[in-house]
């Protein structure tokens, strides 16, 4: 097991590069589908790539990851919504605790059953600080996961779940809005987190157009994650990567 994704982000975010991350869902794509959208991700020069999603009924996990990496050398990075969603053939695993709920299932129950599949995966674990933030709408992570979001307007909320997080040892800080969010997370709290922490921040959910992409990176995030824009128009990943990659390293 090596730690080249984590040494990537961590090294970008020395560099004040920002990255970005386009999200694949195995319910929502063909093997074709996964085929394409490597290789205009190759092309965009995207950083990474998330596959998972909050539910994964369909049983081909595998087949799409096993499809990206032979279509592109992107790092693909799961983001599972169960302990069911590993696979193998992947270069790392978000190991996701929801700092932001009090679902104790969700902040260790989970990974105490997961723990032994986990370690015998090989993957590179990214233990991962998940804050969800209300993107004023019902999401079907805040569903899963029966746990009230952080409101969007309380930045002090969210900035100290963070510090908490990173405080216990978290390599990452994701804050998201959930798929489909109508409102993503406001530029005051991602620049609220970023002045809190020193470990990478991720930000997703509810990011439609390439301006709110580069905003968010302005305000501190350090990756970038689209996923429900892409699925709508896969032509966005070249815009998206472009205004992410220009972004600059200060903090507005």
């Amino acid at each position: 097991m090596t730690n080249s994704v984590y040494h990537s982000l961590l090294n970008k975010k020395a560099r004040g590069q920002k990255s970005f991350a386009v999200l694949i869902d195995p319910d929502k794509i063909s093997l074709e589908g996964a085929d394409r959208l490597a290789a205009l991700a190759h092309d965009a020069k995207v950083d990474y790539l998330f596959v998972g999603g909050s539910l994964v009924i369909s049983n081909h996990l595998d087949k799409v990851v096993q499809q990206i990496k032979k279509s592109c050398d992107i790092p693909v990075i799961l983001f599972p919504g169960s302990p069911s969603q590993i696979s193998c053939f992947a270069d790392a695993l978000l190991y996701l605790s929801l700092i932001s709920g009090r679902n104790p299932e969700l902040l260790i129950g989970q990974h105490v059953i997961s723990a032994p599949a986990v370690r015998q995966s090989g993957l590179e674990i990214l233990s991962t600080g998940y804050m969800v933030v209300d993107g004023g709408a019902p999401t079907t992570v805040s569903y899963i996961s029966n746990a009230l979001p952080i409101p969007a307007d309380k930045q002090e909320i969210a900035m100290c779940t963070a510090m908490a997080g990173e405080m216990l040892g978290m390599k990452l800080i994701y804050l998201d809005a959930g798929s489909g969010a109508k409102r993503p997370v406001s530029e005051e709290m991602i620049a609220s987190v970023a002045r809190q922490v020193s470990i990478p921040l991720i930000v997703g959910g509810g990011i439609s157009d390439p301006e709110k992409a580069y905003l968010n990176c302005k305000a501190g995030a350090d990756l970038i994650v689209v996923g429900n824009a892409i699925e709508k128009d896969p032509r966005l990943i070249l815009e998206m990567s472009a205004a992410i990659h220009i972004a600059p390293a200060n903090i507005a």
